[in-house]
């Protein structure tokens, strides 16, 4: 008994070392990490300098955004994307490592992930992204939000301004009933990093003034057996 708590000791430290993290609960798990310098700033660079070249996600996407950029895409090929990577190794394992660590500490059982797609979302004023899911090739995944840039102001809060909304991420969760939080409307500053299932419906509001909006998305598809992971 007492080798079996210390190898849960251990497993339980193993799965939070260099993982800086937050826990929402909707009904099921948003995880919130804060990026590292190096990530952050290297793709910010990368998006600054190659925005010209990098191929628009628009006809893939729902957002009502004129500037959506694909910075990698390995789904199945189809008129509207071809295969694509415009990030480098040590981000593409961050953010692989960052879906790992999701599932295992959900304690998902026997799964196959998939790196699929990642793009920038630059807002300008009153543009937005209505309420949405994600998918890849499955209807099963994680999908991430990452805030790259915050404009100083959003605007005038035309009612209730107490409790502003102008330019905020809205999670809402798929749980029910009494005393269930279902919804999240984080306090969003640079540097953080959401990742959510596929079916947890998300949104962002518009906002008024001169300033950019920059967030990125990455979607990864999970292939698990679902009757498996029934119970922990």
């Amino acid at each position: 008994m007492h080798k079996l708590k210390q190898q849960k000791n251990q497993y339980s430290q193993d799965l939070h070392q260099n993982h800086n993290f937050d826990f929402i609960f909707l009904g099921q798990s948003v995880l919130k990490y804060k990026v590292p310098l190096e990530v952050f700033f290297t793709i910010n660079d990368m998006y600054e300098k190659r925005r010209s070249q990098l191929c628009p996600a628009n006809p893939q996407l729902i957002g009502k955004i004129e500037n959506e950029h694909s910075l990698f895409f390995d789904g199945q090929p189809n008129n509207k994307m071809k295969s694509h990577r415009h990030l480098p190794d040590n981000v593409m394992k961050w953010f692989y490592e960052k879906f790992k660590h999701y599932l295992d500490w959900n304690k998902v059982k026997e799964y196959k992930m998939h790196l699929t797609s990642c793009w920038v979302n630059e807002m300008k004023e009153h543009e937005y992204n209505p309420i949405h899911v994600h998918q890849g090739d499955l209807y099963t995944g994680l999908s991430s939000v990452m805030i790259l840039k915050l404009p100083q102001q959003t605007g005038v809060e035309y009612s209730a301004s107490d409790q502003p909304m102008n330019g905020k991420l809205q999670i809402s969760g798929n749980g029910a009933g009494q005393f269930c939080n279902t919804d999240y409307i984080p306090d969003t500053q640079e540097r953080d990093f959401y990742i959510f299932p596929y079916d947890v419906r998300h949104s962002v509001n518009p906002f008024n003034g001169p300033d950019k909006r920059r967030t990125l998305s990455f979607n990864c598809d999970v292939d698990y057996n679902p009757i498996k992971n029934r119970s922990a």
